[in-house]
């Protein structure tokens, strides 16, 4: 297939689909290795990144997806009649942080972490698509755990959890004895 031709197929692909793509089915439908999509992906990245285009392409670990520029939020909001999507509370953030950071994580973890119950915002933080139920433990009980979604990841403008800034270190360090200095 002509460069050009391959080029606008992905560019109609990531289109079509409104969701992230993944890499691998964009290189099977194409007859492309993933290394040769994913550089063709991010070669369009860079052209709509370069002519300042209302849309960009972003990558979303394997995926990738076509988005809007921040910027003009409140301008689609406008036209599409949308309302402003309400921020997180503290305690949301906090159980966000602990869910990002800590992967899979039961609920009982996170209240263990922030000594509260955390079943309403666990209960909002999954109607926003911000995490979801990756499984149950082979424990007594048989309990959910919980990670995060790609819709995380666009959230906060990030392709992969490696993105997320380091937690601070404890301020009070441990000597070589495991006393406090």
């Amino acid at each position: 297939m002509q460069e050009e031709k391959l080029k606008s197929s992905v560019e109609a692909i990531i289109f079509a689909c409104g969701t992230p793509v993944e890499i691998e089915s964009v290189a099977k439908t194409l007859e492309i290795s993933e290394d040769r999509a994913a550089e063709i992906c991010e070669q369009l990245s860079s052209e709509y990144a370069e002519r300042q285009s209302g849309i960009r392409i972003v990558r979303l670990g394997r995926c990738f997806q076509m988005c809007t520029v921040e910027e003009y939020a409140d301008v689609i909001r406008s036209v599409l009649d949308l309302r402003k999507n309400t921020p997180l509370s503290q305690a949301a953030s906090e159980v966000l942080a602990v869910i990002a950071y800590n992967q899979p994580v039961t609920k009982a973890f996170i209240e263990q972490v922030r000594g509260v119950d955390c079943s309403g915002v666990v209960a909002n933080l999954l109607s926003r698509e911000l995490i979801e139920e990756k499984g149950r433990l082979e424990l007594p009980g048989r309990p959910l755990v919980y990670g995060t979604t790609e819709h995380f990841l666009r959230c906060f403008n990030i392709s992969s959890l490696n993105e997320l800034p380091p937690l601070p270190n404890n301020e009070e360090e441990k000597d070589s004895d495991g006393d406090e200095a």
